[in-house]
């Protein structure tokens, strides 16, 4: 029977069984996918159609099965007997395994064992990084450098497929507004427009040009839908909101990444108006497959399926895998009830198999254009895993992104840069000389003893004269203080202290919601103890989210926002502590002052009441002001730049036309810098309430002292269209705010005429 098959998938071009010592050193060298020839529309589908037609329901339904390995564990674990399911083709994927060797192993067991020899994708949770970890994403957001973003993505999947992979579980392009959800540090913040921009990129980066390159990764967008709107910001919880909330906020995203072409999406934990994403019609089949024209298959997140009945819409097993598989998903992320209920199901008649074809067909497909079934093995390369990973390209990627995602919270009295011969620096804190937390929480298969940090960057940078007085002084939890004394000690012999304080890599991320989002344990009275001994102090912040932190806003002359900056951490940092790179980053999330704003960001809708001071009876606190610490698109530089007010190349158009904004930028200090120039807009009056304001567009602009430039943005009908009070998208005639400036909360405006076309 096997030679019978086996002749059978050489006749048709599917695959050879039994490969051995495959030649797959090519096509590795260049970051660049190579040139392959792809299937058209029609071949693909020939043939899967061909590996459909021998296929029993008990192999099709294998195919929409995927179980982690003993490698990693990213949630409660079902352990699964893989290998005997593996030989018996009752699994389609695998995910926490990688490296060459482990993957090859695997994929020989699926290929050399079960009847139909078909192949393995392997997927992991690649999210800022393989080996050489990037910044965290909510970081490397800050740039506003989707072409930078694009590139260590690019790198990502590189060094990824090198180790066996050809699966991302990323980009999460899931919009945040709440600060204690601690998944907020794998996205882009706040707004749909730069989240939408930063989602593409890293769709094609992933991606490449080719599928069937070997140094590509299939991208999968999650969380589908609107898992960043979880209540209280308590992860796995329930979402409610309008339908215009969702379509204008919350699923721009998730399309923009769908039309970059991504191959993959992932379902959500939560509810969306009472109904749980993996059994979602409307999400699944209505939006994405029908009004989005998705193609890809839908994975659920994990045992995402068997948790339909802890969401009380399924009442056992088999009804959770019924609703699942007819509201459009394909593939069963661990929970195993496919692979335990769909064949009965099938064989009952509640669900028809023609339905499990179209999944299976689905998965079938990208593994042909994976080029899996001509090679299963070319993916499983030891000489190209040791050769592209952790390159002297890829380190030196990983340092500019890491600059360029720093923000500049505050810098009185020009306290940054430092000068790298002062006398005495104390350098403070539980993240001075720290490897692992400097790494964020999901780190893929990264080593922490790679990461270089603060105090190494620092020794680097400074004179050989320099005197670097380091303690620890205090932990990231717990309540001792009992290390206070040496620290301050140091910081009354120092000429400046330099103090690391922020979150731990495990108090962000997946199931690391706070509720108190301040820094934690004793940080704060550490910095006070620091700060009272008159020693001039920079704050170094570290931590996947914003932080509330009026009193060192209040007191404290220099802060920095770096985040988790990976691999490179320290050498960035001193990068822009010293002066050797002016700090651009700008904030995509807003930072309150207090967790009782939340949430709380900037593009909110009017309210009949909007604050005045001196009228208690309209929108605001009795306790904290209604503005946040930092607004979103806040961040300084080491030189000043003066905006111009905006100018428009015409005041009144018509709905269908397209308007230039112009604004002047000139460099007011004394330094060379960069500044992300941003520009919103807002209608004055329409049918719904419109939103204070929008960001449409933003422009990098390099200036040397007292250079100009003039910086043109293009307002199109698509940017001014919204969801009128049927739910239609139109641009709605009125008169529109033209916004420029440094970041939401400062900005010169202009007026613009829309009318309708005679």
């Amino acid at each position: 029977m096997k030679n019978k098959l086996t002749f059978l998938f050489i006749s048709v071009g599917l695959m050879i069984v039994s490969i051995s010592g495959c030649n797959l050193s090519a096509q590795t060298q260049s970051n660049e996918p190579p040139a392959q020839q792809k299937y058209d529309t029609a071949t693909l589908n020939q043939k899967a159609d061909s590996v459909l037609s021998l296929m029993n329901i008990e192999e099709k339904v294998g195919q929409l099965t995927q179980f982690t390995s003993d490698m990693n564990i990213t949630g409660p674990y079902i352990r699964s007997n893989y290998e005997k399911l593996l030989k018996e083709g009752k699994v389609g994927s695998i995910f926490n395994a990688y490296g060459a060797s482990y993957t090859r192993k695997l994929q020989e067991i699926a290929v050399d064992s079960s009847r139909l020899h078909i192949p393995l994708i392997f997927g992991y949770d690649v999210i800022h990084g393989f080996r050489t970890e990037f910044p965290v994403p909510l970081a490397e957001s800050c740039s506003w450098n989707p072409s930078l973003i694009g590139k260590t993505s690019r790198v990502a999947a590189v060094e990824a497929s090198a180790s066996g992979l050809q699966w991302t579980f990323a980009p999460m392009v899931d919009i945040a507004r709440d600060p204690r959800w601690g998944r907020i540090v794998e996205g882009a913040g706040e707004d749909p427009y730069l989240g939408s921009a930063i989602a593409r990129a890293r769709v094609k980066g992933f991606q490449g040009n080719d599928l069937s390159a070997t140094n590509t990764v299939l991208a999968c967008v999650k969380h589908y839908a609107a898992y960043g709107a979880v209540e209280a910001g308590r992860d796995y919880n329930t979402v409610d909101m309008s339908m215009r909330r969702l379509r204008s906020i919350y699923l721009p995203t998730y399309k923009a990444a769908i039309d970059a072409g991504a191959a993959t999406i992932m379902t959500s934990f939560n509810t969306l108006n009472g109904e749980p994403s993996t059994s979602n019609h409307f999400l699944l089949t209505d939006v994405l497959r029908n009004e989005w024209g998705f193609k890809g298959f839908v994975v659920t997140d994990y045992t995402a399926i068997k948790e339909l009945e802890h969401h009380r819409v399924a009442k056992d097993d088999a009804q959770a895998a019924e609703i699942s598989i007819k509201a459009g998903t394909d593939m069963d992320m661990q929970s195993g009830l496919f692979l335990k209920e769909l064949p009965k199901l099938v064989k009952q008649g509640v669900v028809k198999e023609s339905t499990i074809d179209q999944a299976v067909k689905r998965i079938l497909k990208m593994k042909f254009e994976l080029g899996l079934f001509k090679d299963p093995y070319k993916y499983c390369d030891p000489q190209r895993e040791h050769r592209d990973t952790m390159t002297t390209a890829n380190l030196k990627l990983a340092r500019e992104m890491a600059k360029k995602s720093i923000v500049l919270l505050k810098n009185n009295h020009n306290i940054l840069p430092l000068n790298k011969n002062l006398k005495t620096i104390a350098l403070l804190g539980p993240l001075a000389d720290n490897k692992k937390d400097l790494l964020g929480p999901w780190h893929g298969a990264s080593h922490w003893q790679d990461v270089q940090t603060v105090l190494k960057g620092i020794k680097d940078k400074v004179s050989s004269n320099t005197r670097i007085l380091y303690d620890k002084g205090v932990n990231i939890k717990g309540g001792s203080t009992s290390g206070f004394s040496k620290a301050v000690r140091y910081a009354r012999q120092a000429d400046v202290a330099i103090v690391c304080v922020g979150e731990s890599e495990t108090m962000s991320g997946e199931a690391a919601s706070r509720s108190k989002i301040g820094l934690p344990g004793k940080q704060l009275e550490f910095v006070k103890a620091i700060e009272k001994t008159g020693t001039p102090v920079v704050v170094v912040l570290m931590n996947g989210r914003p932080l509330t932190l009026p009193w060192i806003s209040d007191n404290v002359p220099g802060i920095l926002e770096t985040w988790f900056l990976g691999t490179e951490a320290g050498p960035a940092i001193s990068d822009v502590l010293f002066g050797d790179y002016n700090p651009s980053g700008k904030l995509t999330t807003t930072f309150p002052r207090d967790v009782g704003q939340i949430p709380l960001y900037y593009n909110h809708y009017n309210t009949g009441r909007p604050f005045q001071k001196n009228n208690k009876y309209t929108s605001k606190y009795l306790d904290v002001p209604n503005t946040p610490q930092y607004p979103f698109g806040y961040g300084l530089s080491y030189t000043t730049f003066k905006y111009s007010k905006p100018t428009l190349d015409k005041h009144k158009i018509t709905t269908g036309d397209s308007v230039k904004v112009h604004v002047t930028i000139t460099n007011t200090g004394k330094r060379a810098g960069e500044e992300i120039a941003q520009f919103y807009i807002s209608e004055k009056y329409a049918d719904v309430s419109p939103r204070v304001k929008e960001l449409k567009g933003f422009a990098h602009v390099n200036l040397k002292p007292g250079e100009s430039r003039q910086v043109t943005f293009t307002l199109t009908p698509q940017k001014m269209s919204m969801y009128n009070l049927h739910m239609k998208k139109v641009v709605e005639p009125g008169t529109f705010e033209i916004m420029t400036g440094p970041n939401s909360a400062e900005v010169q405006t202009d007026t613009l005429q829309v009318v309708n076309p005679q």
